[in-house]
């Protein structure tokens, strides 16, 4: 999946803000164990990277699973079917019930067979970790109609066709459920040369937001994961000069997508949660209080001189 633009704070940063008494770690493990048992997961992007890191995590902890994985280069273009069956085989070695799909998951009927697959194969589906991206990044003088189209189909209307027909598949079965989608920090700040992937990003959150309102009557928990790690799509963002190797990894984010997904998530319903190393925060909508006139909208010359009060009262 891919992480673009910035975090709020990097790694060193979060430590200084840290809030006095935060853990270092958490030992009690206890709760973690068997909270995804026997459930049976979709994951996307699942040869490399975070959905990588997520489906091993999802394995250990007892989870049957689908991974699709096209095994595409970074911008979205070829494919290597090996990079999925390496997957399959990294869990199965783990314990887990595993089938690969090495498919496009921007296919118009990829969402309809990767649902089909693990019904097929399971008997159910219980949730879904949308982790495919590409990334292109170009600046908006220059983008082209073919990587806008590309990026918001893995981007935006991937996810939505799979979060619609893992939906329908629960509902049907009138089962419980967890869905999550990945979207990038570029939804939220301003990064140049990623226009297209930021307006992707948006997309999937506001996607999520309404879909776990409609969604919340069944069931079926909705929620966004906002990683900012280290992959072979964003190693060489300038975010990561001078951070450490083994700081903001794939494992990183893996714990937080399980927990998403599993019972010990059961309460989280329609956020947006971030992840960056040993930081996990919120992304939160807000409205300033806003500049008021009596009994009449505002004259053209009023607006500047209130223009501080409305961005920042």
């Amino acid at each position: 999946m891919r992480q673009t633009g910035r975090p709020a704070f990097t790694e060193y940063e979060a430590r200084r803000k840290r809030p006095k008494g935060a853990k270092e770690a958490m030992t009690d493990t206890s709760r973690a164990e068997g909270h995804v048992r026997d459930r049976v997961l979709i994951v996307t992007g699942a040869g490399r990277g975070i959905g990588r890191a997520t489906a091993e995590a999802l394995a250990r902890e007892g989870a049957r699973l689908v991974l699709v994985d096209l095994g595409c280069d970074a911008e979205g273009r070829g494919e290597d079917p090996s990079v999925v069956a390496e997957a399959v085989e990294a869990v199965r070695a783990l314990g887990a019930e595993a089938e690969g799909l090495a498919l496009d998951v921007a296919a118009p009927d990829a969402a309809d067979t990767v649902v089909r697959t693990a019904l097929e194969r399971f008997g159910q589906v219980d949730g879904l970790f949308s982790a495919a991206g590409i990334r292109r990044d170009r600046g908006v003088s220059t983008l082209q109609d073919d990587d806008l189209q590309r990026t918001l189909e893995v981007g935006l209307l991937a996810p939505t066709r799979l979060l619609r027909a893992v939906s329908a598949a629960l509902i049907d079965a009138r089962r419980p459920g967890s869905i999550v989608l990945c979207a990038g920090p570029s939804a939220f700040f301003a990064a140049a040369r990623q226009g297209a992937s930021g307006a992707a990003f948006a997309g999937v959150v506001a996607l999520a937001r309404s879909a776990a309102v409609e969604l919340r009557r069944h069931q079926i928990r909705v929620n966004v994961l906002v990683p900012t790690a280290r992959t072979r799509l964003t190693e060489d963002l300038p975010l990561f000069r001078g951070v450490h190797a083994s700081s903001m990894l794939p494992e990183h984010v893996a714990p937080v997508a399980s927990f998403l997904l599993g019972d010990l998530g059961a309460e989280v319903h329609g956020e947006v949660v971030g992840v960056a190393g040993g930081r996990l925060y919120a992304f939160q909508s807000r409205e300033t209080v806003g500049s008021f006139v009596e009994g009449r909208g505002f004259a053209v010359g009023e607006i500047g001189e209130a223009w501080t009060e409305v961005t920042r009262g």
